[in-house]
Protein backbone atom coordinates (compact mmCIF):
# COMPACT_ATOMS: atom_id res chain seq x y z
CA UNK A 1 0.00 0.00 0.00
CA UNK A 2 1.09 3.40 -0.70
CA UNK A 3 2.06 5.88 2.02
CA UNK A 4 -0.14 8.33 0.10
CA UNK A 5 -3.37 6.13 0.43
CA UNK A 6 -5.90 6.62 3.10
CA UNK A 7 -5.93 3.47 4.15
CA UNK A 8 -2.24 3.58 5.10
CA UNK A 9 -2.62 6.88 6.83
CA UNK A 10 -5.71 5.68 8.90
CA UNK A 11 -3.92 2.66 9.88
CA UNK A 12 -0.59 4.53 10.92
CA UNK A 13 -3.38 6.79 13.36
CA UNK A 14 -5.06 3.38 14.33
CA UNK A 15 -1.44 2.02 15.10
CA UNK A 16 -0.81 5.59 17.58
CA UNK A 17 -4.22 5.00 18.97
CA UNK A 18 -3.05 1.42 19.68
CA UNK A 19 0.70 2.26 20.85
CA UNK A 20 -0.42 4.85 23.93
CA UNK A 21 -3.98 3.17 24.45
CA UNK A 22 -6.03 6.09 23.64
CA UNK A 23 -9.17 4.01 23.68
CA UNK A 24 -8.09 3.10 27.57
CA UNK A 25 -6.65 6.44 28.87
CA UNK A 26 -9.07 9.01 27.34
CA UNK A 27 -7.72 9.67 24.06
CA UNK A 28 -10.60 8.64 22.10
CA UNK A 29 -12.91 10.95 24.43
CA UNK A 30 -14.79 12.72 21.81
CA UNK A 31 -15.23 15.61 23.37
CA UNK A 32 -11.52 16.01 24.47
CA UNK A 33 -10.85 15.42 20.34
CA UNK A 34 -12.72 18.43 20.00
CA UNK A 35 -10.50 20.49 22.02
CA UNK A 36 -7.80 19.27 20.87
CA UNK A 37 -8.72 19.81 17.00
CA UNK A 38 -9.84 23.44 18.38
CA UNK A 39 -6.17 24.06 19.38
CA UNK A 40 -5.02 22.76 15.83
CA UNK A 41 -7.07 25.04 14.14
CA UNK A 42 -5.41 28.32 16.14
CA UNK A 43 -2.20 26.78 15.56
CA UNK A 44 -3.00 26.35 11.89
CA UNK A 45 -4.11 30.45 12.23
CA UNK A 46 -1.12 31.39 13.50
CA UNK A 47 1.00 29.62 11.17
CA UNK A 48 -0.49 31.81 8.46
CA UNK A 49 -1.53 35.10 10.24
CA UNK A 50 2.22 35.72 12.11
CA UNK A 51 3.48 34.62 8.65
CA UNK A 52 5.35 31.22 9.90
CA UNK A 53 6.20 29.42 6.24
CA UNK A 54 5.02 26.75 4.77
CA UNK A 55 6.76 23.87 6.60
CA UNK A 56 4.74 25.44 9.75
CA UNK A 57 1.46 25.63 7.79
CA UNK A 58 2.22 22.01 6.65
CA UNK A 59 3.17 20.56 10.00
CA UNK A 60 -0.12 21.86 12.08
CA UNK A 61 -2.41 20.84 9.08
CA UNK A 62 -1.09 17.16 9.46
CA UNK A 63 -1.50 17.53 13.03
CA UNK A 64 -5.45 18.32 12.48
CA UNK A 65 -5.19 15.66 10.28
CA UNK A 66 -4.17 13.44 12.27
CA UNK A 67 -6.78 14.35 14.79
CA UNK A 68 -9.32 13.86 12.25
CA UNK A 69 -8.42 10.45 11.72
CA UNK A 70 -8.30 9.57 14.80
CA UNK A 71 -11.68 11.24 15.66
CA UNK A 72 -12.52 8.58 12.70
CA UNK A 73 -11.54 5.52 14.67
CA UNK A 74 -12.75 7.16 18.19
CA UNK A 75 -16.52 7.87 16.51
CA UNK A 76 -16.85 5.03 14.52
CA UNK A 77 -17.79 6.22 11.34
CA UNK A 78 -16.02 5.71 8.00
CA UNK A 79 -14.33 9.27 7.19
CA UNK A 80 -13.82 7.93 3.06
CA UNK A 81 -17.63 7.84 3.07
CA UNK A 82 -18.96 10.72 4.70
CA UNK A 83 -16.46 12.43 2.75
CA UNK A 84 -17.36 11.01 -0.86
CA UNK A 85 -20.91 12.22 0.75
CA UNK A 86 -20.31 15.49 1.30
CA UNK A 87 -18.43 16.31 -2.13
CA UNK A 88 -21.00 15.00 -4.34
CA UNK A 89 -23.73 17.43 -2.39
CA UNK A 90 -21.06 20.41 -2.50
CA UNK A 91 -20.42 19.89 -6.17
CA UNK A 92 -24.53 20.57 -6.27
CA UNK A 93 -24.09 23.72 -4.15
CA UNK A 94 -24.79 27.29 -5.60
CA UNK A 95 -21.92 30.08 -5.75
CA UNK A 96 -21.75 33.22 -4.91
CA UNK A 97 -19.41 36.10 -4.35
CA UNK A 98 -19.88 37.47 -0.87
CA UNK A 99 -17.78 40.54 0.00
CA UNK A 100 -15.47 39.90 -3.16
CA UNK A 101 -14.96 36.18 -2.31
CA UNK A 102 -16.46 32.82 -3.56
CA UNK A 103 -18.62 31.56 -0.89
CA UNK A 104 -20.55 27.41 -1.59
CA UNK A 105 -23.91 26.90 0.47
CA UNK A 106 -27.42 25.97 0.50
CA UNK A 107 -27.90 29.53 1.48
CA UNK A 108 -31.05 28.56 3.38
CA UNK A 109 -33.05 31.88 4.13
CA UNK A 110 -30.99 34.11 2.22
CA UNK A 111 -32.49 36.36 -0.79
CA UNK A 112 -30.04 35.93 -3.86
CA UNK A 113 -28.28 39.15 -4.50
Amino acid sequence: MSRDSYQEMSAAVQAFHDKHDFKGSGGEDLVYRVALMSEELGEISAAVTKGKGQAALAEECADLLILLLGTEISGGFDMSAAFWEKMDELMQRPARMIDGRIRVSRFEGVEPE
